[in-house]
């Protein structure tokens, strides 16, 4: 199990990073709350990691602090929600609102997250109240080293758009969802999504 890295970003692309750890380049996916700590490229960062095994493929995760990691590997746990969806409700909502929704059975904020469906946001609500509680705290894991070479970044629009259909909407629902945002002109790809879903969520 990979449990933690520390290397330089060559390329960020969200959902998608690249991390290079001492000349190994390690392609990690990760909630827009923590793109949005990442350095810029050609920096030096520290993540925690989950390693999700498939039969057709592995996946790691990349989570700035241990909490929101211990929070996506709960969320794993829940009937009907896997990494995709578990990366969605992290992206969409902080630790602080998600926990409101489920103390307070807010199914409806649940359900505008992308692919969550009544069903499942009913599941999140009852299988959540207890793992919550028994969450330990997490610190801050992030760690930055200066650097000098500038990000690299192409039409922050489109790669909004793109890492809100890897989070599971669809292409025409990510470019609407995007263009109804009042000001796009100079902000980061990964705030943009992070708009875009806390608008989804009505946080």
């Amino acid at each position: 199990m990979i449990g933690w890295l520390c290397g330089v970003v060559r390329a960020k692309h969200p959902p998608v990073l690249l991390l290079d750890v001492a000349g190994v380049g390690y392609e990690l996916e990760a909630p827009m709350s923590t793109f949005a700590e990442l350095p810029v490229t050609g920096e030096t960062v520290s993540l925690f990691t989950h390693l999700v095994v498939r039969d057709d493929a592995h996946q790691l995760f990349g989570f700035s602090g241990e909490h929101e990691r211990d929070m996506f590997r709960a969320l794993l746990k829940v009937n009907g929600v896997g990494a995709k969806v578990a990366l969605a409700i992290l992206s969409g909502m902080d630790g602080d609102s998600f926990t409101r929704c489920v103390v307070d059975g807010d199914v409806a904020s649940l359900t505008r997250l992308p692919g969550i469906g009544k069903k499942t946001a009913e599941r999140l609500v009852m299988e959540m109240r207890d793992r919550l509680e028994n969450l330990p705290a997490g610190t801050a894991a992030t760690t930055t080293i200066p650097g000098s070479s500038p990000p690299r970044r192409q039409d922050p629009v489109s790669e909004a758009v793109s890492a809100l259909i890897a989070l599971g909407l669809k292409p025409q629902e990510a470019s609407r969802r995007i263009a109804a945002l009042a000001d796009t002109d100079g902000v980061a790809p990964e705030e943009l999504v992070r708009q875009a879903l806390r608008g989804m969520s009505g946080s």
